[in-house]
């Protein structure tokens, strides 16, 4: 591979990399489905000291907060033809069951197929959205935020998603009540009758309110969510 410059180096003390390119290598440019998981679930098994390499057409900055979450750093390096590849290195073993947020984005390669500038640009764009520092607005209610704009705007996978994502940060039923409430207004009860209590954004809060009731636990919860309305499910997940 010819480098045309280093644009990253995340380091915490003395880290050694000079065994990268001896590092598991994840080379996803041609991959259309959901590579996240595959790469997680194997960094997941590495001991310390050991790392992975991703190579993508884009810079993949969804993928550096998870994997810092883990326990690594990383080193990221664009190449000549404007890909990028990825050094991550375990440093120590992490747990990040409560910090990881469900339904990753999964869609930038999309982007990558039209023009390289183009996924790097709404990369960005997403990372200065969603990853923002000491953002004025928290992100569950961010997320609600969007959910509805999405609602209104008739794009119920993107809703559905964003419902899940803020209940796993901790938005209640309570409010998620009152949200629909405003939903039924702005939209009107014949909208609400005819199309969104069928969908799968209203079967999601549906499906929350009733586990709850049961008395299941929030991890328990997201499970059911994660099986019934993740990548999987045509009408939340990633059509290939």
């Amino acid at each position: 591979m010819q480098y045309l410059m280093k644009i990253k180096f995340n380091i915490m003390g003395n880290i050694d990399f000079k065994n990268k390119e001896s590092f598991i290598e994840f080379d996803v440019r041609q991959l259309k489905g959901n590579f996240l998981l595959a790469i997680l679930k194997k960094a997941k098994s590495l001991k310390v000291g050991e790392g992975i390499k991703v190579i993508q057409n884009f810079e993949p900055i969804p993928l550096y907060s998870t994997m810092e979450n883990i326990g690594f750093v990383s080193e990221t390096e664009k190449l000549a033809d404007k890909s990028y590849v990825v050094y991550f290195f375990r440093t120590e073993i992490k747990e990040s069951d409560n910090v990881e947020l469900p339904l990753k984005p999964i869609v930038m390669p999309r982007y990558a197929e039209i023009d390289k500038t183009i996924a790097d640009l709404t990369v960005n764009f997403w990372d200065n959205i969603w990853n923002k520092k000491n953002p004025a607005i928290e992100l569950k209610t961010k997320l609600l935020l969007s959910m509805t704009n999405a609602v209104g705007s008739g794009r119920i996978k993107q809703a559905t998603r964003e419902l899940i994502k803020s209940y796993y940060l901790g938005t209640s039923v309570a409010e998620l009540s009152e949200v629909f409430s405003l939903i039924i207004w702005n939209q009107g009860i014949g909208h609400f009758s005819s199309e969104l209590a069928q969908s799968a954004l209203f079967k999601a809060f549906i499906t929350i309110k009733k586990a709850e009731k049961k008395g299941m636990s929030k991890k328990e919860i997201m499970a059911v969510l994660s099986e019934t309305f993740g990548e999987k499910n045509p009408e939340t997940g990633f059509n290939k």
